[in-house]
C-alpha cells in the first residue's frame, strides 16, 4: 500500500473511531470533517466521484477494522483448484466472508457457489495481509485472506455469476493469475502445506 494512502486509511479510521466514542457534539463536527476531508483526498488522488468514494470508504459504523477474505486450496491427483473470473485470469475459489457464517463455512461455500464442489474444510493454512502479499488497485481498507486446504467430496462446475470455469492445475503449469486475489507464491505455498502433513500456520 502507498504511503499517501495509509494516511488516508488511518485518518479515516480514527475519525470513524471518534465519531463512534466521541460524546462531544463540537468533537464530533471535527471528526465527521476530518471523515470528510478522507473522502475527498481519496477521491482526488483516485480521480473518482467524492459521493461514490463516501459510499464505499465512509458507510461503516463503529470500530473500523479489516475485512477477511477467505480462499480454498482444492487438491485432486496432485493438482490444485482454480476457478476463471470474468477477466480471463484465474484464483483460488474464495470472497469476501459473510455476517452469518463462519471463515471456514465461507470457504466450503465459495468453493460450491463458484466451482460446483462439494468440499470440507480440513485445515487453516494461513492468515496473511493482503496489503503485504498481494499487488493490486488501492482499496481504503486492510483485508486479512484467510486460506483452507479442503477436501474434494464430489460435484462439477456449474454456470454462475462470478465464474466461467473451473480447472484443476499442477504446481509447475499455473495459468494467469488474478493477482489480487491469488499470486503464484500463494498457490505454492498451499502445495507445500498440502506436502507437509505438520504445516504450521503462516500468519503476518
Amino acid at each position: 500500500m502507498e504511503r499517501w494512502l495509509e494516511w488516508i486509511v488511518e485518518l479515516q479510521s480514527l475519525a470513524q473511531a471518534g465519531l463512534t466514542y466521541g460524546r462531544d457534539r463540537f468533537d464530533l463536527e471535527r471528526y465527521q470533517r476530518i471523515r470528510d476531508i478522507t473522502a475527498e483526498m481519496l477521491a482526488c488522488q483516485a480521480e473518482l466521484p467524492v459521493e461514490k468514494v463516501r459510499d464505499l470508504f465512509c458507510s461503516e459504523v463503529g470500530y473500523q477494522t479489516p475485512k477477511l477474505d477467505t480462499r480454498a486450496a482444492v487438491f485432486r491427483e496432485g493438482n490444485i483448484l482454480l476457478v476463471r473470473e470474468s477477466d480471463g485470469r484465474w484464483a483460488l475459489p474464495g470472497g469476501w466472508v459473510d455476517v452469518n457464517v463462519t471463515v471456514a463455512e465461507n470457504a466450503v461455500k465459495e468453493v460450491w457457489e463458484e466451482a460446483g464442489l462439494t468440499v470440507t474444510a480440513d485445515r487453516l493454512l494461513a492468515v496473511l495481509d493482503w496489503g503485504k502479499r498481494n499487488p493490486a488497485p488501492h482499496r481504503p481498507y486492510g483485508i486479512c485472506k484467510v486460506f483452507f486446504q479442503c477436501g474434494y467430496v464430489g460435484g462439477s462446475f456449474r454456470p454462475n455469476s462470478e465464474t466461467t470455469e473451473s480447472g484443476w492445475f499442477p504446481e509447475d503449469d499455473l495459468p494467469e493469475l488474478a493477482e489480487e486475489k491469488t499470486t503464484a507464491e500463494q498457490v505454492r505455498m498451499c502445495f507445500a502445506a498440502c506436502r507437509d502433513e505438520n504445516w504450521k500456520v503462516l500468519f503476518d
